[in-house]
């Protein structure tokens, strides 16, 4: 867990503003579908932040932040990559490529995507679908 929560303004001379707004637009697409806990963290060796959504010990997903990068990752399990398996063609090349070149690992297959824009959202929001149903109306 993180000491002190990044302000909105630290956020922003982190990722730059156009970066910034994605990730809000990301942070509420998440949050308009379910309900979770959402842990700060320090982002590791290669990232400054992370921002996980959990819910009984299971994480949904993470949002990561360092200078001029988003990252969003989502962690698939044997059963998860199936469905993806079966609706790939349902994708975006990008998130096909991205899925392909993504390293399993014991516990799934982490599929790591720097984002730029909103132009994912569409397929960021299916992921979520195959690891949880949304559990708000």
């Amino acid at each position: 867990m993180l000491e002190k929560i990044p302000t909105s303004e630290e956020m922003i001379s982190l990722l730059g503003q156009p970066l910034f707004d994605v990730w809000i637009k990301l942070t509420h697409l998440i949050e308009s579908k379910y309900d979770m806990e959402h842990l700060w963290n320090n982002g590791g060796k290669r990232w400054t932040y992370e921002y996980k959504y959990r819910r009984g010990g299971k994480s949904l997903c993470a949002l990561y932040a360092k200078k001029d990068v988003l990252g969003f990752m989502v962690i698939f399990g044997k059963d998860e990559r199936a469905k993806f398996e079966d609706t790939r063609n349902d994708y975006s090349l990008e998130v096909q490529r991205i899925y392909d070149v993504s390293t399993t690992y014991h516990d799934g297959k982490w599929m790591m995507f720097e984002l730029t824009d909103t132009s994912l959202f569409p397929d960021m929001e299916k992921l979520l679908l195959i690891k949880r149903k949304a559990n708000k109306k």
